[in-house]
């Protein structure tokens, strides 16, 4: 299973990489046509660069979760024991976990939606940008599994 895993992750930085380098093809037109005058302004680059950014935000979130780097914050004071470590870890997970079920819940009915409707200037399904949320909250359960095996490893580590 951690095989998948690390595969799937490895290739949500590979789509990072590859959205950080396309979001900046719209963006760079974007510049480059305010400044120029014989470049024309694009108007579906501020949509690409939109929709781009949120696959970003979404994807790197991903990445994150997986990384112990997104949504911990230093509330609780430093664990002592590899319990109390398992315990804060576990905690921090538990609220990533409902974050991912919002997502989960409230984003089905978003791509259902996306299903019927297309973006305004590149016409292009609105399905694809709203599966973001869904996609991102299943990858941080699957992260999550990973995690609660590792933290409870950690806690049965001390007797």
């Amino acid at each position: 299973m951690r095989k998948v895993l690390n595969g799937y992750y490895r290739f949500l930085q590979v789509a990072l990489a590859v959205l950080m380098g396309l979001l900046l093809i719209p963006v760079t037109l974007q510049i480059v046509a305010r400044y120029v005058s014989f470049v024309p302004r694009y108007i579906w680059t501020e949509e690409m660069a939109r929709f781009c950014f949120i696959w970003v935000i979404l994807v790197g979130a991903m990445i994150a979760v997986r990384n112990s780097t997104h949504f911990t914050v230093d509330l609780m004071p430093k664990a002592k024991t590899k319990r109390g470590e398992a315990m804060a870890r576990m905690f921090v997970d538990f609220w990533i976990l409902l974050t991912a079920l919002v997502f989960i819940i409230w984003g089905w009915p978003l791509v259902k939606f996306g299903l019927m409707q297309t973006s305004e200037m590149a016409e292009m399904p609105m399905v694809y940008i709203y599966m973001a949320w869904p996609i991102a909250g299943f990858t941080w359960i699957l992260f999550l599994i990973e995690k609660f095996v590792d933290n409870i490893k950690l806690w049965r580590s001390e007797n």
